[in-house]
């Protein structure tokens, strides 16, 4: 039986990051790939030159095009970009009971260009973390979220407990943005304990996507019945083999490699 996933996300017109990463990444675990467009952008690698905002209204009606016709068994959002649009998000989610839900807080762009309203996070907070099964912020996104300043391993998990006790499920803390550490470790909390996902650090400019793209993979596997914890091993490996195997594209932050995890699986290569 087909798998159906809903990205509901802004276009990049790179090709690295938002509904085209998304996509891809869906295709390369084999679930049908869906959107629900939230804004156009002009960006390219050196970063976001111009963001058209779709209306509430025209997203909702995408939403219901889905859910009145194909269904999904898993959602995942991406950039949102104001507080009118969470908020008809959220309340679409609500009406067709989907309940694999997983956010992805996008907030800034890889070149510094915000890709959130700033009046929209408590939008966020109030309507969307409370449906949501995982979420996945990366260190400065959660900051903005809990008001907190992670430093260490110990504010990284307060922080973790202050997204949970906003209503997420899930919340699972990627560590990109710990340069400092020689692995880049993800932090997992689920209400009860908290579980830890590790990976060497590359030193690489190209990483444009990588939170879109670890993210679907999460949405995909949810859809296919993995738990969580399996969810987010997978996508661990799939973005560390993006990142290896990277692609030289444009002269910023080039994209990350879509298909070198399946090429790995290939050649038969275990992680």
């Amino acid at each position: 039986m087909i798998k159906k996933v809903l990205t509901i996300a802004g276009s990049d017109s790179g090709g690295g990051a938002g509904i085209q990463a998304d996509l891809k990444t869906f295709q390369e675990f084999e679930v049908f790939g869906m959107t629900a467009l939230t804004a156009v952008t002009a960006q390219n690698t050196l970063g976001v030159q111009a963001v058209y905002p779709m209306t509430a209204d025209a997203v909702v009606k995408q939403i219901q095009s889905i859910g009145e016709d194909i269904g999904a068994d898993a959602i995942k959002t991406g950039m949102l970009f104001n507080a009118e649009i969470i908020e008809a998000v959220s309340e679409s989610l609500k009406f067709y009971q989907w309940d694999n839900i997983v956010v992805d807080p996008v907030m800034i762009a890889k070149g510094g260009a915000s890709l959130l309203k700033l009046e929209a996070i408590s939008a966020m907070k109030r309507f969307l973390l409370p449906i949501s099964k995982v979420i996945t912020p990366n260190i400065p996104e959660a900051e903005v979220l809990t008001g907190l300043s992670i430093r260490t391993a110990e504010q990284k998990e307060e922080a973790a407990k202050r997204l949970w006790d906003m209503g997420v499920e899930n919340v699972v803390i990627k560590g990109g943005h710990d340069e400092n550490q020689s692995d880049s470790v993800d932090l997992l909390f689920d209400g009860k304990k908290f579980s830890r996902f590790s990976n060497k650090r590359i030193k690489t400019k190209n990483t444009h996507g990588t939170g879109c793209t670890f993210s679907a993979v999460i949405t995909a596997e949810l859809a296919k019945g993995q738990s969580v914890y399996e969810a987010i091993l997978m996508a661990k490996d799939f973005i560390q083999a993006a990142i290896e195997e990277g692609i030289e594209i444009g002269h910023g932050h080039g994209p990350t490699n879509h298909w070198a995890f399946r090429k790995e699986k290939r050649k038969g290569v275990t992680r």
